[in-house]
């Protein structure tokens, strides 16, 4: 004796070979004996057991389900009974077999109602799953096509015009990714490379920024529509000096400005005045939810996104030949460049003038600061004041240091395509007369807040690595007692906070936000993780162009210093990577000669080979490394 059975939702086939009441002992065709319970069994057959299911099956495809589902009517049936009326006679073992497997495999048509028995389903309800399978059918149609249109190297104007999100954050529901999907899976490619083999990518830095956007700035880069900021008081007390800033030429946001006069008693009075739109952005504003919502300027090579609207950033950047609000801080310091006193007020200051790095280093520097030649430039004597008093304040802060390697600033400009990188060395006059009065001002604010028991947001170094926190704390890092970012507040949004509390601290009002508030805590959180991807964005930016300049200026070979363990920093380049075999018994200060092997501008990859330590290279190799490579040309070579 056979027996036709169900087990585990499939129809199997079996020679008894011992039964009891409850349960049966079969072998299947192949030889493997199972246990069954006697209520699994459908049907006992003696026709031979090899060929009982292929016929089965045989005879089920040929069954029209539409017809079946006709025939069965609306009450609840056995397979066996079915079977009988389809066909009009006492069904064979196969042919009530082939009802069961049809009624089975066709559950849109047929709901199982229990071992072997099936209720019709509702023409409406039939009607409905038939058109939701036949819109998936017509779906994996699209999606073949699709697919097979991308890997004969063709992008569908469908897919092309979400190109960016479907390769920065795709929807994995949509018939465009499966497609995308599917095709890499054909083309045997990660979908990124399938894309632009397809030149879905003409320009790196455009799929790199559009992946940035959609996740920081998911509704564009440009500013909602927000009402004008207020116009700062015209009460204000004029600060009756010349003010003068000192900043980069493509610089918009004008921060800070300084002044000097000579005091009757010999002295001298230091200005520091800050930009102050807090002065205009009310408490809650649209413009303020804007700070808090973008929270930093994002730079990066060739272009930026500020902060705050152009035409907010117009109405308190201190623009030369205006006379702008400011928060400023006076200090009294003495001719030996002691600091005797400091007070702080909301005021109006006259900018004289926007001076330039790239006009005014070539004329205020250490070499001139050494040599002086003779030529005059605008506010020269006032800068080489500042200059020695900020000598001063880095002295007392513990941290002059003049054996410490020079460290270089870049500054990447793009022309048509092509990449201009250009080097400073990091600390020149100009760059210490302004770090050191930003370095004074944010401590003494940063003091003065903390005294007055008004929260602010502090960076703090005690144990090595800088974090945000809203308590003072110690910056052993920059030698002061703490550190409270004051000074940027149209670029950041912390110093913006900071302000308000500032004002309200020098006008003796409530502090904005209150000790222990919610918010504060929020946008610490909030700008610390920001300014993080903000800085991780320039970073991959600036390595897309330093890989862009190894090939635009044909390099194959560099120079690059040791940093410790795999860790090196190519010269001339802001660029740090990990380098297997390198060169045994490296020391700080090593220089090791590497070979260009391969640029992947799409990955931001750049394979090289070791040539080994700077000295130990054979004098051909040597003589084939550009100069540039090394430095030797500032105003083409980037520099780490």
């Amino acid at each position: 004796m056979n027996v036709f059975y169900e087990e585990d939702g499939a129809f199997k086939v079996g020679a008894v070979m011992s039964t009891t009441d409850a349960s049966l002992q079969v072998e299947a065709p192949h030889g493997k004996r199972s246990k069954i319970k006697a209520a699994a069994v459908l049907l006992k057959f003696t026709s031979p057991l090899a060929d009982f299911l292929p016929a089965a099956e045989t005879a089920a495809n040929d069954i029209d389900v539409d017809f079946l589902w006709e025939c069965c009517g609306s009450d609840e049936f056995g397979f066996e009974a079915l079977a009988a009326d389809y066909w009009g006679h006492a069904p064979s073992a196969v042919e009530a077999a082939a009802i069961a497997l049809r009624l089975h495999g066709a559950p849109m048509y047929f709901y199982r109602k229990g071992r072997g028995h099936y209720k019709a389903a509702p023409e409406d309800t039939l009607k409905a799953a038939l058109a939701g399978q036949e819109k998936r059918r017509q779906q994996q149609l699209q999606i073949d096509e699709w697919a097979a249109t991308l890997c004969a190297g063709t992008i569908p104007d469908v897919l092309r015009s979400q190109l960016m999100t479907l390769l920065h954050r795709p929807d994995k529901n949509t018939l465009e990714w499966k497609a995308l999907d599917a095709a890499s899976r054909d083309a045997n490619q990660p979908p990124l490379r399938l894309i632009a083999a397809a030149g879905g990518i003409p320009s790196v830095p455009d799929y790199l920024l559009a992946g940035f956007l959609m996740e920081h700035f998911p509704k564009g880069r440009g500013f909602p529509a927000c009402a004008p900021a207020t116009p700062a008081p015209d009460a204000l007390e004029d600060a009756g000096v010349q003010a003068f800033s000192i900043d980069d030429a493509a610089t918009t946001e004008i921060d800070d400005a300084f002044s000097l006069s000579r005091l009757d008693n010999g002295n001298w009075r230091v200005g520091v005045h800050i930009a102050a739109p807090t002065l205009g952005i009310d408490v809650d504003s649209d413009l303020e939810k804007l700070v808090y919502n973008r929270l930093s300027t994002v730079y990066f090579p060739g272009d930026k996104i500020t902060m705050l609207p152009d035409d907010v950033v117009s109405q308190f950047t201190l623009k030369e030949g205006e006379t702008c609000p400011a928060v400023s801080m006076y200090l009294e310091v003495s001719p030996d460049f002691t600091v005797l006193s400091h007070h702080s007020r909301v005021d109006r200051v006259f900018v004289a003038a926007n001076l330039r790095h790239d006009t005014l280093e070539p004329l205020f520097n250490e070499d001139t600061l050494a040599n002086d030649p003779g030529v005059d430039y605008p506010y020269k004597a006032e800068l080489r004041w500042l200059w020695e008093f900020a000598n001063a304040l880095e002295v007392r802060r513990g941290k002059a240091d003049p054996t410490r390697p020079p460290q270089l600033d870049y500054n990447f400009a793009i022309e048509d395509g092509k990449v201009i990188i250009t080097r400073r060395k990091r600390g020149s006059p100009m760059d210490k007369l302004v770090s050191e009065l930003m370095i004074l001002v944010n401590c003494e604010w940063g003091g003065a807040l903390d005294r007055a028991g008004f929260p602010a947001i502090y960076r703090a170094q005690t144990q090595g690595k800088v974090k945000m926190v809203t308590t003072a704390q110690p910056h052993v890092g920059l030698g002061v007692a703490q550190y409270a970012w004051s000074s940027s507040p149209l670029r950041r949004a912390v110093d913006f906070v900071n302000q308000r509390q500032i004002v309200a601290m020098i006008r003796e009002q409530p502090p904005v936000f209150a000790p222990g508030d919610a918010k504060l805590f929020g946008i610490l959180r909030d700008f610390d993780a920001a300014y993080s991807a903000y800085n991780q964005f320039q970073d991959q930016m600036e390595r897309f162009w330093c890989l862009r300049w190894f090939t635009q200026e044909g390099i194959d070979t560099l120079q690059a210093s040791w940093i410790k363990e795999d860790l090196i920093r190519i010269d001339g380049l802001p660029m740090v990577t990990r380098l297997a075999g390198l060169p045994d018994g490296l020391q700080a200060g090593d220089k090791v000669r590497l070979a260009i092997v391969r640029i992947d501008e799409l990955t931001l990859d750049v394979e090289f080979r070791v040539l080994g330590r700077v000295g130990d290279v054979p004098a051909a190799q040597e003589a084939d490394a550009p100069a540039t490579a090394d430095g030797g040309q500032a105003d083409a070579t980037p520099a780490g």
